[in-house]
């Protein structure tokens, strides 16, 4: 997941669902994916990111076995187009507008923004995926849910393409996003089959208040496509982190 203003700023949306979700405040402490503010650092930015050094449940993680469960179904319910978008100096991310919703069993959770990694955060007995998006889902007490698909390189996708050709390619202000951006062009048909499993933010402050559900079918996007975010972003994704006997589950 994306920046640490942003992070902290979706968390207040959680309890203030009214409220925008594109007048971020300037980042204070300097975080990277590499080098010498890079994930191994992320514990000294601040006293609130510690966490990301001693937490216990961190994400990402590489699910090397998963069990079987009645998981409840996903009942995404989003609208067919984005607010605005942005280049926010640790990915490309577009915001949602009011209406988008999510619920899995208790909710219903509120669709606040979306976001690319590239390579994916993820992993899957041990192998790591082209990319990954992250739909960032906010209930009303607080807890987030991130709905995560894991993308590979084939046919293209429409949405994803436009998502490439209209994206800020420098960090800079949130703009007015494609009106032909339909963030469910994004997801398998497949979208019932899930992991689920309790973890974090995957960028400082780390907070352990995310439910994780990773879609286990990938959407194909053209291999340009890729090549052009990576343009961008070569690389800004997180190392899978230790599991810790937490028991990931597996819908049936």
């Amino acid at each position: 997941m994306n920046r640490r203003h942003a992070l902290k700023a979706l968390t207040g949306l959680a309890l203030c669902p009214l409220c925008t979700s594109t007048g971020f405040a300037v980042e204070a402490t300097h975080w990277t994916y590499r080098g010498t503010a890079g994930p191994d650092k992320w514990g000294d930015v601040d006293a609130e990111s510690k966490v990301c050094s001693v937490g216990s449940q961190q994400s990402p993680i590489d699910i090397l076995g998963s069990i079987r469960a009645q998981l409840p179904p996903l009942r995404i319910s989003w609208g067919k187009n984005a607010d605005t978008i942005v280049n926010n100096g640790h990915t490309i991310q577009l915001n949602a507008g009011q209406g988008n919703t999510l619920s899995f069993g208790s909710g219903p959770y509120r669709l606040l923004q979306f976001h690319f990694h590239h390579p994916s955060e993820h992993l899957i007995g041990g192998k790591r995926f082209a990319m990954e998006a992250h739909f960032v889902h906010a209930h009303a007490s607080g807890a987030l849910a991130v709905v995560a698909a894991l993308m590979v390189a084939g046919k293209p996708n429409p949405v994803f393409s436009r998502i490439i050709s209209t994206m800020p390619t420098h960090e800079g202000e949130t703009v007015k996003a494609d009106s032909a951006i339909n963030p469910n062009g994004l997801l398998a048909r497949g979208r019932h089959a899930y992991y689920r499993y309790p973890g974090s933010l995957t960028t400082p402050p780390c907070s352990e208040t995310v439910e994780w559900l990773l879609l286990t079918n990938p959407i194909q996007v053209a291999d340009a496509d890729i090549t052009a975010f990576a343009n961008v972003y070569e690389m800004n994704a997180r190392p899978a982190q230790k599991v810790n006997r937490r028991a990931v589950l597996r819908s049936e």
